[in-house]
C-alpha cells in the first residue's frame, strides 16, 4: 500500500511545501492538495515549489474539476510540470464541489467529466486528443506520463470511473462502503472491456493517531460534513436507505443535516457538522492508536486499496506524519512485502 497526504493550500505556501517535505521524509509517496481557488491559494502555483523541494513524491489535486478548469489547460500544466520535474504528477478529478459552489455554479455533468478525463489523459500522456471535434496535441510534449483518477460516490459516477479512469478515489475509510464502491468500479471496468485489476484504488480520509478519542473525533468531524455534501446530492437523485441504490451506511446519517458553510470547508471545528454522529466519524475516519490504524488499513488493503491518503486538517499534523512514518507505514509495507513473496 502506498501512502499520501492531502493538504489545503492555506497561506503561507511555504507551510504546504514544508509539510510535503516532511511527508516524503517519513516515507509517504503522494502529496495531494485541495483545488478550490476562492477558498485557498492556487495549487498549480504551489506545485512547482513542492516538486522542487522533494525528490520522489507524486503531486496533484484531490480533486480538480472541469467546471472551473479547462481540460486542455489542465493537461498543459501537468505536462509542463512533468517536463520540468520528471513524471511526478497525478490528476484527481470529479464533478466539482467547493470550487463550483462558492461561485454559485453547478457541478459538471457526467458527460463533461467523461470528456475531460479523456482529453487530460491523452494530452497529459503526449498523445493526440479530440477537442471540439478536431485533433490537437502539444507539439512540445514528449514522454509525459499522467494518471487520471476519478473521485465518485453515486452509481453513474462510479461507473464512469471504471470505464475511463486510471484509478478511483473514495473519500471515506469505511470498509463496508469501500467494498461496495470498489466492487461497482471494478464491475463497470469489466463491462467496458477493461482489466479491473489494472485500476488503482485510493481511499482518502482524515487520520489522527492518539488515545483521546473525544478530542480526535472533534478534530476530524468536519469530514462527515464534507462527505455529506456529496451524499445529499446522491439522496436527492436516487433516494436514501432501502429506497436507493447506495448503501444506507452512507446515506442515513445526513438526515439531520441543515446546511453547510463553505467558509469552514475542510476545517477542524466546523460549526455545521454537529449532525455527524460519533459512529460515522469512527467509520469514515481513522482515529485511535497505531494498532487500530494498522488493523483498519489492512482491511482496506484486503479490499484492493492501493493507497491511503490522509487529510491532514487537524491540530496534530507533524505528530501524525511521524506516527505513520515510524510505525504504521512500515507495518503495512511489511504486509505488502509478505504478500508479494507468498
Amino acid at each position: 500500500m502506498d501512502f499520501g497526504i492531502v493538504l489545503q493550500n492555506d497561506p503561507p505556501a511555504t507551510r504546504v511545501v514544508e509539510l510535503a517535505r516532511q511527508a516524503e521524509d517519513q516515507g509517504f509517496d503522494y502529496v495531494w492538495t485541495f483545488d478550490s481557488h476562492l477558498l485557498w491559494q492556487e495549487p498549480f502555483v504551489v506545485y512547482p515549489a513542492v516538486l522542487a523541494a522533494t525528490e520522489r513524491v507524486i503531486v496533484g489535486p484531490m480533486v480538480t474539476n472541469p467546471a472551473t478548469r479547462d481540460s486542455t489547460v489542465l493537461a498543459s500544466m501537468f505536462a509542463t510540470l512533468n517536463d520540468t520535474y520528471g513524471n511526478r504528477t497525478i490528476c484527481g478529478i470529479g464533478r466539482g464541489d467547493s470550487a463550483v459552489r462558492t461561485l454559485h455554479g453547478r457541478p459538471a455533468s457526467l458527460a463533461t467529466l467523461r470528456e475531460s478525463v479523456t482529453v487530460i489523459k491523452d494530452l497529459g500522456n503526449s498523445r493526440e486528443a479530440d477537442v471540439n471535434g478536431s485533433p490537437v496535441r502539444f507539439a512540445w510534449s514528449h514522454g509525459s506520463e499522467l494518471d487520471v483518477w476519478v473521485a465518485a460516490y453515486g452509481p453513474r459516477a462510479l461507473a464512469l470511473a471504471g470505464e475511463v479512469g486510471d484509478g478511483y478515489i473514495l473519500q471515506l475509510a469505511d470498509p463496508d462502503i469501500a467494498a461496495w464502491m470498489i466492487g461497482a468500479v471494478r464491475e463497470a471496468a469489466e463491462v467496458a472491456g477493461r482489466d479491473p485489476e489494472a485500476l488503482k484504488f485510493c481511499v482518502a480520509a482524515p487520520a489522527y493517531v492518539g488515545e483521546d478519542r473525544p478530542h480526535m473525533r472533534d478534530q476530524v468531524r468536519w469530514f462527515g460534513g464534507m462527505v455529506g455534501n456529496h451524499v445529499a446530492e446522491i439522496v436527492a437523485r436516487y433516494g436514501a436507505g432501502s429506497t436507493g441504490p447506495v448503501p444506507a451506511a452512507l446515506t442515513d446519517y445526513i438526515e439531520g443535516r441543515k446546511g453547510y458553510d463553505y467558509a469552514e470547508h475542510g476545517r477542524a471545528g466546523n460549526s455545521h457538522t454537529e449532525f455527524v454522529p460519533d459512529d460515522v466519524v469512527d467509520r469514515f475516519c481513522l482515529v485511535g492508536t497505531p494498532d487500530e490504524h494498522i488493523a483498519r488499513l489492512k482491511e482496506l488493503q484486503a479490499l484492493g486499496c492501493d493507497q491511503f491518503a490522509i487529510y491532514l486538517q487537524h491540530d496534530a499534523q507533524e505528530e501524525t506524519l511521524r506516527a505513520y512514518g515510524e510505525t504504521i507505514i512500515p507495518a503495512l509495507q511489511g504486509a505488502r512485502d509478505q504478500g508479494h513473496s507468498a
